[in-house]
C-alpha cells in the first residue's frame, strides 16, 4: 500500500473479475480507495480504513486500527439478515441500501462474488441486470 486508502493488490485482483465481468461496469478510483460503478452508480467500494483518517467508516467497522473495507448494496430484504450475522458485517452510518464488509484473511471470495453480483442487479438497469447470471 502506498497511499491513504489503499487496498492491497490481492484484494483488488479478486475484486476485479467480480465487479468487471458484470455488464456495462468500470473501475475508477474513489475519494478514497477504488469503486465500481454501473453508470453513474456505485456498487461496490474498497478502501483500507484508518480510525485517524475515516473516522465514520472507522466507527461503522467497530475498527480501532487500520482495516480494509469493503461496502455495496443489499436488497432491502436482506439487510437485516446480513447486519444480524454481525462480523465482518456492518452497517455503514449512510445509505439505507449500504451494507459494509470487513476483509481480511478469513474472507469468503464466493460470498463476496454472490453479494457483489447482487449490489450490482440492485442498481442497475433492469435490462442489464436481466442478462446476469445470479445464485440461487
Amino acid at each position: 500500500m502506498t497511499g491513504p486508502g489503499d487496498v492491497p493488490q490481492a484484494y483488488l485482483d479478486r475484486l476485479r473479475p467480480v465487479c468487471l465481468g458484470l455488464p456495462e461496469t468500470y473501475e475508477e478510483p474513489a475519494w478514497v480507495g477504488t469503486r465500481w460503478r454501473i453508470r453513474r452508480r456505485t456498487f461496490a467500494h474498497v478502501c483500507t480504513v484508518d480510525p485517524d483518517h475515516q473516522a465514520a467508516h472507522a466507527r461503522a467497522a467497530g475498527a480501532d486500527e487500520p482495516i480494509c473495507v469493503l461496502t455495496f448494496r443489499s436488497p432491502g430484504d436482506e439487510i437485516a439478515g446480513l447486519i444480524a450475522a454481525g462480523p465482518p458485517f456492518f452497517k455503514p452510518g449512510w445509505g439505507a441500501d449500504v451494507v459494509g464488509m470487513a476483509l481480511d484473511d478469513a474472507t469468503d471470495w464466493a460470498e463476496v462474488a454472490e453479494l457483489l453480483t447482487e449490489s450490482y442487479c440492485v442498481l442497475a438497469p433492469k435490462k442489464l441486470a436481466a442478462r446476469v447470471d445470479r445464485p440461487g
